[in-house]
């Protein structure tokens, strides 16, 4: 399994419930298989290769971070290029530098 770790900043408060509430939705119509024939290309992908995702914020300072993750190599080359080619709304943040891709070798639940 393979994470991308993504850090973000200026997310203006009030959009995160609603940037939450879009993930969730993508997340929803991934999980049905009845993605939207105007599904932009990169969301396409992030729903054939994105198993989990994780997003973490802190609301106060506007800032975020989103871990995804992929079950192999070659699907986190693909969501991580679909995702270095989309940009957040101008209220939803920039990303901070570069996001970092990482082998996940260890995964417990307690």
């Amino acid at each position: 399994m393979y994470a991308r770790i993504a850090h973000f900043a200026g997310i203006a408060p009030g959009r995160i419930d609603e940037q939450v509430a879009e993930m969730k939705r993508q997340s929803a119509t991934a999980r049905s298989g009845d993605v939207p024939t105007d599904t932009p290309a990169q969301v396409q992908t992030l729903m054939e290769t994105v198993t989990r995702f994780l997003y973490v914020v802190d609301r106060e300072k506007g800032t975020g971070v989103g871990i995804s993750f992929c079950e192999t190599e070659e699907d986190m080359r693909r969501a991580n290029a679909a995702m270095n080619e989309m940009s957040p709304g101008d209220d939803d943040g920039r990303r901070t530098g570069t996001a970092d891709v990482y082998e996940v070798v260890l995964d417990e639940s307690y």
